[in-house]
């Protein structure tokens, strides 16, 4: 077979690999030694890995060269993830399991996979994408609660590259459920609220910016933000490296780098006039790929301290579902002391606070509408109906999805359905 992937990218953030990892690094261990800075640090990481402290840990995976190479991230990133060795000692085999609804789009997925890097031959490349569907197929039926989403493989096939197909299987499973667990419930809505909080971010650091950047919600961010930029960013040393930081950092902080981007590109934003708003939408989902990674990630990690998203005054961190990985499973600190079991029941939380938020705000659209026909019709008694549809969609919004079984509620439903079918 032909081989006809793409030249890989190498960027300053790549270092030489082990023997597993020899394909995606090349020559480049040949062409940049390891310097003696990153030997040091090397020796730090491999104690602290060894010590299992895991502060000392997350304070060398977010300075400079963020865990150096792959043999060190083998161990370090299932640390910073709570993995712990006996854990799936009692599980039976997965290819028992039954099969999880969303493996078709799996399979269309991980065709696609590998595109950038490693570099190798059409029959290495097939073994892998063997490998990466087996890790996210065993993850989905493991935990069929956990939603597929398109881009998750983009991330899944990082960790297999830095832990192997044994390996990987774990920590891809705690990263699910306990770190991007928003992303894969049954609705986009709770990754947007990540979204929602790019917009206070850029105001609180740079107002000039914030003030000249069009008012349209941050779906631009998607694409990165989701698939913690392994969608969007070539070079594999430079994505490593990018994980390393982001294991160790709060849940929200990826939204942060992505602000830490865009703060860089101030005078490319400042140059497109303010009302060419298919332009701005453009130039911000797509990443330039020339990135200062070192310099973005010590801005992104000021950023982060220096404004962290309680502080921003802003109702998008207020209302996140304190079942939310960006309020109940912040840090590695937390995830460590969690089980998988306890993620999961995070998780039915979360989806119960996105049904009834979901509610409530079909409930007061409708609340609206009837509000706009009663002032048309003007009809005696409108205004005591309206009250009672805003008190019966507070009602709702509080119980969707709650078995409660209140029959009063029930005939004053059927009563204001026959109401408002005159002013419809």
């Amino acid at each position: 077979m032909e081989d006809n992937t793409p030249p890989r990218s190498v960027s300053s953030a790549s270092l030489g690999r082990d023997a597993d990892a020899s394909s995606v690094s090349g020559s480049q261990a040949s062409i940049d030694p390891l310097s003696a800075e990153k030997e040091a640090k090397a020796v730090h990481i491999a104690a602290a890995c060894e010590n299992g402290n895991l502060g000392e840990l997350i304070d060398l995976a977010t300075s400079a060269h963020g865990l150096v190479d792959d043999s060190l991230r083998r161990t370090a990133w299932p640390l910073l993830l709570g993995c712990t060795k006996h854990a799936s000692l009692d599980q039976a085999p997965w290819s028992t399991l039954p099969a999880h609804r969303d493996e078709s789009q799996v399979a269309l997925d991980v065709h696609r996979a590998f595109v950038y890097y490693p570099s190798e031959t059409g029959r290495q490349l097939d073994r892998r994408k063997e490998q990466l569907s087996d890790v996210i197929v065993e993850v989905l039926r493991r935990y069929p609660a956990l939603c597929y989403f398109q881009g998750y493989h983009d991330i899944v096939q990082v960790f297999l590259l830095v832990l192997g197909a044994q390996d990987a299987p774990a920590a891809v499973a705690r990263l699910s459920v306990l770190r991007i667990r928003d992303f894969m419930l049954p609705s986009l809505d709770p990754a947007i609220s990540h979204l929602l909080l790019l917009p206070p971010i850029i105001r609180a650091a740079d107002p000039d910016l914030y003030n000249h950047l069009p008012r349209m919600k941050p779906f631009f961010a998607l694409g990165a933000t989701i698939t913690l930029f392994a969608h969007v960013i070539q070079a594999y040393g430079d994505i490593s490296r990018l994980f390393d930081f982001f294991l160790a950092c709060d849940t929200v902080v990826p939204v942060y780098f992505f602000a830490a981007v865009l703060l860089s590109r101030k005078e490319e934003l400042l140059d497109i006039e303010k009302d060419e708003v298919d332009m701005f939408h453009a130039t911000l989902g797509k990443l330039p790929q020339n990135l200062d990674l070192e310099f973005l990630v010590a801005q992104a990690l000021q950023l982060y301290q220096t404004r962290p998203p309680q502080s921003l005054h802003s109702w998008a961190w207020w209302s996140v579902s304190s079942a939310s990985v960006l309020k109940a499973t912040r840090s590695p600190f937390d995830v460590s002391k969690l089980t998988m079991e306890d993620g999961i029941a995070l998780f039915r939380r979360q989806e119960a606070d996105m049904r009834r938020k979901q509610t409530l705000e079909k409930a007061m659209k409708s609340v609206d509408r009837v509000r706009t026909r009663m002032w048309y019709y003007r009809r005696p008694g409108a205004y005591g109906l309206a009250v009672l549809v805003g008190v019966y969609a507070i009602w709702l919004g509080r119980n969707a999805g709650v078995n409660v079984r209140f029959t009063a509620f029930e005939r004053l439903g059927n009563i204001l359905k026959q109401s408002l079918d005159i002013f419809v």
